[in-house]
């Protein structure tokens, strides 16, 4: 089994919270070409047309999150 582990600024749905991960996708969409902070919604998403299955969040104080996934 493969297992994904990325640690993320995972913006609220509303995208304005919390600040600190909106203020990352302002920086990243400043700086590169397509750049962004994806919610988690997003990020299942993009996970399961790559394949993995079962993503699962881990908040981490006071604003990273950890994203786990299986292949």
């Amino acid at each position: 089994m493969v297992a994904l582990r990325s640690l993320e600024f995972v913006p609220n749905p509303d995208r304005v919270s919390p600040s600190q991960a909106a203020g990352f996708s302002l920086v990243m969409l400043a700086t590169t070409p397509e750049g962004d902070a994806y919610t988690f919604a997003e990020l299942e998403q993009m996970l399961s047309k790559a394949g993995f299955q079962s993503p699962k969040a881990f908040p981490l104080l006071p604003v990273s999150t950890v994203i786990m996934a299986k292949a």
